[in-house]
């Protein structure tokens, strides 16, 4: 008997367009199916009409900037993930793997940082650490590059060795944005006490967004008061995170943006299947009905707030 439940790697169907048009303030376009032009007409249609491209590596920062070079839609963010120092540093002692980005055919050479080293990976030490960081500051002083992240902490299965590897690169990273003047965008997972120690003890650049806000409404509060960006993705739409939805409704409008990390975290009802810039829509009407305020009047904040955490 066929089944009536939809294909989990179909594509959700087009939502209906925002009247007041939005930035995804965080997306992997190298992660996602079909051409960056198809994917950034399939949001255009439906009112997203600037994306933030967001490297995690050597090779996918690269690759940003190079996209945001070619497209006025795109902006970019270079950085090594939290997960890449400890990758780099020790060889991947916690079971890191680097989803690949697209590789523009110009850079057919493997990273010295990540040679294959019999099914494993080499360990390089902190001066392969160094060099790639030398990479991503180099980067962040492109004009196209608008911020440098995500970066930041990432404890959800890194040990005592990874983290502090994490926690040297975060500190790199930081001194980078300030050093350009460039947005911070910061990746917390299991790690809040952590990145706000770290924040305070270098001191936080200018503008600095938490992707993927993943914090409760006490942690809200105490961004708020620093003035950091909370940047909200789909799954403030699940079941089971009434903790970002309070967050939500406390948290400041105007620090207030919104992402999808696709192709992560697709929002209800399409959880499961590939996310992309184009169902933005989703989420902005979850947040509007959080918030109890109109979807124009959220729109129209979203986009100058993207803009402004940005510089763009």
């Amino acid at each position: 008997m066929p089944s009536n439940e939809p294909d989990k790697n179909a594509a959700p169907p087009l939502p209906e367009p925002l009247r007041v048009p939005v930035a995804d303030s965080h997306t992997h376009l190298d992660m996602q199916s079909g051409t960056v032009e198809e994917g950034l007409a399939k949001a255009a249609s439906v009112g997203v009409t600037t994306v933030v491209q967001v490297g995690c590596d050597v090779r996918g920062s690269r690759w940003a900037a190079e996209t945001a070079a070619l497209y006025d839609a795109v902006h970019a963010t270079v950085a090594l993930h939290p997960n890449e120092a400890p990758r780099i540093v020790h060889g991947d002692p916690d079971g890191w793997s680097r989803q690949g980005a697209r590789e523009p055919e110009n850079q057919g050479a493997a990273r010295r940082a990540s040679v294959e080293d019999g099914g494993g990976r080499r360990a390089g030490g902190t001066a392969a650490l160094d060099e790639a960081l030398t990479e991503i500051e180099r980067l962040a002083a492109l004009p196209q590059v608008k911020g440098v992240g995500e970066t930041g902490l990432d404890f959800f299965r890194t040990g005592p060795e990874g983290k502090d590897a994490q926690e040297a690169s975060f500190r790199a990273h930081i001194e980078i944005a300030k050093r350009y003047g460039k947005a911070l965008v910061i990746h917390d997972r299991d790690a809040h006490a952590d990145v706000l120690r770290v924040l305070k003890e270098e001191g936080a650049p200018e503008r600095t967004v938490f992707h993927c806000y993943s914090g409760d409404a006490e942690m809200a509060e105490v961004c708020a008061r620093a003035g950091y960006f909370m940047s909200f993705a789909g799954n403030v739409t699940f079941k089971n995170a009434q903790n970002l939805r309070d967050a939500l409704a406390v948290a400041p409008l105007e620090l207030v943006l919104v992402e999808t990390d696709a192709p992560f975290l697709t929002p209800v009802p399409y959880r499961g299947r590939p996310n992309a810039p184009y169902l933005i829509p989703v989420t902005v009407r979850a947040m509007a009905a959080v918030r109890g305020i109109d979807e124009d009047a959220l729109a129209t904040a979203l986009a100058a707030n993207t803009a402004r955490a940005f510089g763009y």
